[in-house]
């Protein structure tokens, strides 16, 4: 498979993937659901498999009002930073040694750059969060990894926290390399292993070592 829609017509065949769409109908039926249908694809609209060059994982999407777009971490330029976006900044900026010119939460700069900002549950009930925390999400992730997998092209994985280090187990590549730190949320990132991890000078110099155009974290 070449590219996310052969993925996605090889996935939505799939019996999971018919009851989540269902699943899916019957909560926004019932429910203020974020993002909107529009936004709930968006990693992937933004960033084609051909040009994945890293990924990172999320969880669920922002619950309230006006945040969630579809990119795991990322909310519209008009809302306040959520606290892990903020330590995300932070630590870009230690790594780099220069300051954000544009401190909005858009992070769709890295989406089109080739970071698939994927978050494994693409949906959730207005104010409450993993409420669509479910087997069938769980399948398709491990689909999305799995196609992931087979892209032959240099990827690095940053695995940030504990539920997203339970995929390193799928990343099977010799081509991929694996970045793991603790999650960026004040309550993880303040017990140390997130600030001066390096993880983005170590994602960009194994890019670079491939012959492949790193990411410029800062916008």
């Amino acid at each position: 498979m070449k590219n996310w829609s052969e993925i996605f017509d090889y996935i939505n065949k799939k019996d999971y993937a018919i009851k989540l769409h269902d699943f899916l109908i019957s909560e926004r039926n019932k429910y203020v659901i974020y993002p909107s249908k529009e936004d709930m694809f968006n990693a992937f609209k933004l960033t084609p498999y051909e040009n994945i060059k890293v990924v990172i994982f999320g969880q669920d999407p922002y619950h309230n009002k006006g945040q969630a777009m579809g990119l795991a971490f990322s909310v519209p330029p008009n809302i306040p930073l959520p606290p892990s976006l903020r330590n995300i900044y932070k630590e870009i900026e230690i790594e780099f040694n220069n300051k954000f010119k544009n401190t909005d939460g858009d992070l769709s700069y890295l989406a089109i750059q080739g970071v698939l900002l994927l978050n494994p549950i693409l949906t959730v009930r207005e104010s409450t969060p993993l409420s669509h925390d479910n087997e069938l999400y769980k399948q398709f992730t491990l689909d999305i990894i799995k196609a992931i997998e087979e892209n032959n092209n240099p990827i690095v994985y940053l695995l940030w926290g504990n539920k997203a280090k339970i995929y390193e187990k799928y990343i099977t590549n010799k081509n991929h390399l694996v970045i793991k730190t603790n999650h960026p949320s004040p309550l993880s990132a303040n017990r140390g292993g997130w600030f001066n991890s390096n993880c983005f000078i170590n994602a960009n110099k194994f890019l670079i070592e491939h012959n492949v155009t790193p990411i410029n974290w800062l916008k």
